[in-house]
């Protein structure tokens, strides 16, 4: 979690599961969704943190999409370099999107997404994504 900027990146906590803003934003708002249990394997994590697994893609397509509609999203679960269980959730843009005067195309559209091609946003325009992501969460809205 720690290499995904844990704590400053995190946008909810859950009980098996936390889910990271991802610093390098191959398409804004990419985000990243770490198990927090001790596995390598995705088929080795508890069957609470798979049921838990269902609530939290809920909240990240509901609060990806109250944040900035897309057209898609994806989840890719690599773990090629690191081996802890997580996926890297990234909304897909057919536009290029702005957000605090910086532009964040989706090199990859409408194709496999380029994620060595991604945005690497100064600290103040990442904590200003972060507090927009966190207040488009549900549960936050109220």
């Amino acid at each position: 979690m720690t290499k995904f900027g844990y704590p400053q990146s995190l946008v909810r906590d859950y009980a098996r599961w936390v889910v990271l803003l991802r610093p390098q934003q191959a398409t804004l708002g990419a985000l990243v969704l770490v198990c927090k249990e001790p596995a390598s394997a995705f088929g080795d994590i508890s069957a609470a943190a798979f049921a838990e697994l269902q609530a939290v893609t809920g909240d990240i397509e509901a609060g990806l999409s109250a944040f900035r509609p897309y057209q898609k999203i994806n989840y890719l679960m690599l773990m090629m370099v690191d081996p802890d269980v997580h996926f890297h959730v990234l909304p897909r843009y057919a536009q290029t999107q702005v957000f605090e005067g910086t532009d964040f195309p989706d090199k990859g559209w409408p194709a496999v997404p380029d994620l060595a091609s991604g945005v690497q946003p100064d600290a103040d325009t990442l904590a200003a994504l972060a507090a927009a992501v966190k207040a488009a969460w549900p549960g936050a809205r109220s």
